[in-house]
């Protein structure tokens, strides 16, 4: 199975740990974020992974040389002349992930206990061009779902702006929050257009009123997003054994 790890991003809310490394090599409890990713990947079976890079991509290169590769295939999407933002980066390493199979991608500032494999088989047995790992946020821009899990829209209630396609009714949608863990049908290379800088969420929603786009709900895992200083310094009181099993 073949896996991304999205690690481009400056890290700009870490502040001032990234100023002297990339957000993939901050630590939680002595050990870097980018390693419990892989670590994680390897025991739910993924065995191929892409990781892009940008700021500071030569420490990432050298970390991984220094851990053999995890002995898995481990290869590298280069955008150190730019960061191509979600989207784009997906794109960028089309040549890695296109085929026949469909492929997971993981934001690096993601520390969880989701059970990979787990989100990949209800892919794999739904069929929907992508699969979202989604749980229940506090956020002004939030994700519609209905009853089954199916993506029909959003909103954001600061600007209240919102789409929902396929006539359905919003009283019939629930709020939900995207985790930056996702299951992507290669088919997905056949709806991105010519621009080289994006959102993979920009995309969903152009697609979302002809593809099936479903929510794999995690409520019930850890899952912090450790992008700010108060989120990581939250995660360095998290017991290891939770999400290193």
């Amino acid at each position: 199975m073949k896996a991304m790890i999205l690690a481009a991003g400056l890290g700009t809310r870490l502040r001032p740990l990234t100023e002297s490394k990339p957000k993939a090599l901050v630590e939680i409890c002595g050990r870097p974020i980018l390693e419990i990713i892989i670590r994680q990947l390897i025991k739910y079976g993924f065995r191929d992974v892409i990781i892009n890079t940008h700021h500071h991509y030569d420490q990432i290169i050298d970390f991984l040389k220094t851990k053999n590769n995890f002995g898995i295939n481990i290869r590298i999407s280069d955008e150190k002349e730019q960061v191509l933002d979600t989207g784009g980066g997906i794109k960028n390493a089309s040549w890695f992930l296109d085929g026949d199979e469909p492929f997971l991608v993981h934001n690096v500032d993601v520390l969880s206990d989701i059970d990979l494999k787990g989100i990949y088989d209800y892919h794999v047995q739904r069929h929907p061009l992508v699969t979202l790992a989604v749980k229940g946020k506090n956020s002004v821009r939030s994700l519609l779902i209905d009853a089954t899990c199916r993506l029909y829209g959003w909103e954001n209630t600061d600007t209240v702006e919102s789409k929902i396609v396929n006539g359905k009714n919003r009283a019939d949608l629930s709020r939900i929050g995207f985790c930056g863990i996702h299951v992507i049908d290669p088919e997905i290379f056949n709806y991105f257009g010519e621009n080289k800088v994006f959102s993979i969420i920009t995309t969903y929603m152009e697609v979302v009123g002809k593809c099936a786009i479903y929510g794999y709900p995690v409520e019930d895992n850890l899952w912090i997003d450790i992008g700010s200083v108060e989120q990581l310094e939250y995660a360095q009181n998290i017991d290891p054994e939770l999400y290193l099993n």
